[in-house]
């Protein structure tokens, strides 16, 4: 599995969607790693949520790839799952 990357990461799209899904624990890793994973609203390893692809999304994205994978969503998605 590789981290998310500015290579890896789905093309941008006007209203498109994110699925990030949590594939490592935050346990060891800094706070502030920790609550940037709360607020992408992961809350253990597995559980995933559909965002919208927005600026304000991918910067959180971009600081912890090496906890989350990224894939591109449906834009008919919405609200969480788990």
């Amino acid at each position: 599995m590789a981290a998310v990357t500015p290579a890896t990461m789905p093309p941008k799209v006007d209203g498109g969607r994110l699925v990030v899904t949590q594939v490592k624990s935050g346990i060891g890793t800094k706070p502030k790693h920790r609550g940037t994973l709360r607020a992408l609203g992961l809350h253990g390893i597995g559980s995933s949520n559909t965002l919208p692809d927005r600026p304000e999304i991918r910067g959180m994205i971009a600081r912890v790839p090496h906890l989350i994978t990224v894939a591109a969503g449906d834009q008919s998605d919405s609200g969480e799952s788990r």
